[in-house]
């Protein structure tokens, strides 16, 4: 506020040299501090990295393993170890331009100068801690004398018993394709007797809500365990000469269709009331307005976390150990019996990590495309 607008609105006009200037602060100082922390720890991270490496080639050494590529491997990955000096030499030039930016007095390019060092530095210090994370997880496999690299990653029987594991691997597969299709089924009619209208309707609403609430608090360990025994054990004519395997299916569907017919519950009421009105008010009947109005609108804004139940479902598979079924996971725990060694459980964690990253990553994907396509709708 001037001078002219203060006297104008009644108040008293300021003494000449006493009108309030903005402070801008003076000329900025170079980082010194955290270039140290960042150089002090890129230093640390380095010798940590070279160490390990040497301690690693060290245990290569007189193994099957042995050979120059052990030397040529362990060279290139201490000049990888080096990339970590890349944003520290950034943050130490830019720590030179603010000295010569305050030389010749200009503040600006100063600030522009201290803000990129900062930033250099800060990236220093994080590939730093990435590096030194992956530096501790070495660590941790060479510990006393590689008995962890041993139990968990002993190649040569994960090379040897691989067949073994894959051919069980595929019991999992089929487990999980068969209750995929049946827990899409399931879980839409449990979802829609939960929609089911009027007074006639209380009944059915009450039961499929208590059959989801029920199986969704019991483990599924336990409801596999209780299908897969107790069925046999009932007598029941068909029910009692079932495979395990079909028991194992029947206990996961019972199991997952119970959260999939909430997904699908919550895909259907995030449907606007005006579309069922605006479809009864046209004539059509209740189920007609679930199978082409709300349903289909529901089921396109359910896909991300329907695909996560069924990611879920797939590592649930190795559950059916419990019953005596050989997949994986038994076949595993077989081997490691034989032999002393996880290394087979090793193999059967990363064929679920082959086939479950690509899902989530899918599922993302996915996702991010939804809420774009939510945000254009709403520009």
């Amino acid at each position: 506020m001037n001078s002219a607008t203060q006297q104008s609105a009644g108040l008293p006009s300021p003494v000449a040299g006493q009108e309030r200037r903005l402070n801008i602060g003076g000329m900025p100082k170079v980082p010194l501090m955290l270039f140290l922390f960042a150089l002090a720890g890129v230093i640390l991270v380095v010798a940590a990295s070279w160490y390990t490496l040497q301690s690693l080639r060290e245990a290569l050494r007189g193994s099957a393993w042995d050979g120059w590529w052990i030397t040529a491997g362990a060279g290139v990955l201490a000049l990888a170890s080096l990339a970590v000096v890349r944003p520290l030499w950034r943050a130490f030039q830019r720590c030179r331009g603010v000295r010569a930016a305050a030389g010749r007095m200009d503040i600006v390019a100063a600030r522009i100068e201290r803000s990129d060092a900062c930033v250099q530095s800060w990236v220093a210090l994080g590939h730093t801690l990435a590096q030194f994370i992956v530096v501790l997880g070495f660590q941790f496999l060479l510990a006393n004398n590689q008995a962890v690299a041993k139990t968990f990653f002993l190649v040569p029987l994960i090379v040897k018993t691989f067949p073994l594991v894959l051919d069980a691997f595929w019991v999992n597969v089929k487990i999980f394709l068969i209750a995929e299709v049946l827990v899409l089924v399931w879980g839409l009619i449990v979802a829609l007797a939960m929609f089911a209208p009027g007074a006639a309707g209380k009944p059915l609403r009450f039961i499929a809500t208590a059959y989801v609430d029920v199986f969704r608090s019991i483990p599924a360990v336990l409801v596999i365990y209780l299908v897969g025994f107790g069925l046999p054990l009932t007598g029941v004519p068909i029910l009692k000469d079932l495979s395990l395997t079909t028991y194992v299916v029947i206990a996961l569907t019972l199991t997952v269709g119970a959260y999939v017919a909430e997904i699908y519950r919550a895909g259907i009421q995030s449907v606007h009331w005006s579309q069922t009105a605006a479809s009864r008010s046209l004539g059509l009947s209740h189920m007609q307005t679930l199978r082409f109005v709300v349903v289909p609108q529901g089921v396109r804004q359910i896909i991300p976390p329907l695909l996560n139940a069924f990611i879920a479902l797939q590592k649930d598979t190795a559950l059916v150990n419990v019953v005596g079924v050989v997949d994986s996971f038994n076949q595993s725990m077989i081997v490691a019996s034989n032999y002393y060694n996880l290394s087979a459980a090793t193999t059967v964690a990363l064929l679920f990590i082959v086939i479950s990253i690509p899902q989530t990553r899918f599922v993302e994907r996915m996702a991010r495309r939804d809420r774009a396509r939510m945000r254009a709708g709403n520009a």
